[in-house]
């Protein structure tokens, strides 16, 4: 990170393979859209070391990253809303795009309709619950560094949380479930 500050562009080049994989995670759970996570996070670490100035070196820059990441994902969403509105349709194989060839450890097993429809449930969680439930389950962060993150309580992660959980619980048993 020093070097980072100081212009260094081996550190900040070090900085961004030790946090990229964990930026593209968050932001392809919270769209749901392969693509728009790459481009999500490219738009973060462009964000991130434009604002570097502005770093605070007593907070962990996973957590820093991970609260910019999230904004940009807010702002696709409002562009995607717009385009929606405009009647600008998505392309017809952008169903397609959510399917992941390389799922994490934990999503192994599930097979890929079902992964799609966790992946939309999530993507379609109010951004208040969905920022946590990333944060929190998929990322790893813990209940104080998810609230610092997110600017609000430790209490409040926890109830998001719980609220979270239950919405996508929810959401995937109002699904039908179709094999592939």
């Amino acid at each position: 990170m020093r070097g980072a500050l100081a212009d260094d562009a081996q550190s900040a080049r070090a900085l961004v393979e030790r946090h990229r994989e964990a930026v593209y995670r968050l932001a392809r759970s919270a769209t749901g859209d392969a693509e728009e996570a790459f481009d999500i996070t490219q738009e973060a670490f462009v964000a991130a070391f434009a604002a570097l100035h502005r770093y605070d070196p007593a907070r962990p820059f996973r957590g820093w990253i991970a609260a910019i990441a999230l904004n940009k994902c807010r702002d696709h969403a409002r562009r995607r809303a717009v385009r929606r509105f405009l009647g600008l349709p998505l392309p017809d194989n952008a169903a397609d795009w959510v399917a992941d060839h390389a799922p994490l450890p934990e999503t192994v097993a599930a097979d890929r309709a079902e992964l799609a429809a966790t992946a939309r449930a999530i993507a379609a969680l109010p951004s208040s619950l969905k920022d946590v439930l990333i944060l929190r389950t998929i990322e790893g962060l813990s209940q104080d560094d998810t609230a610092q993150t997110l600017g609000i309580s430790a209490k409040a992660v926890e109830t998001r949380l719980y609220r979270a959980r239950q919405k996508l619980t929810e959401a995937m048993r109002d699904k039908p479930r179709s094999r592939v």
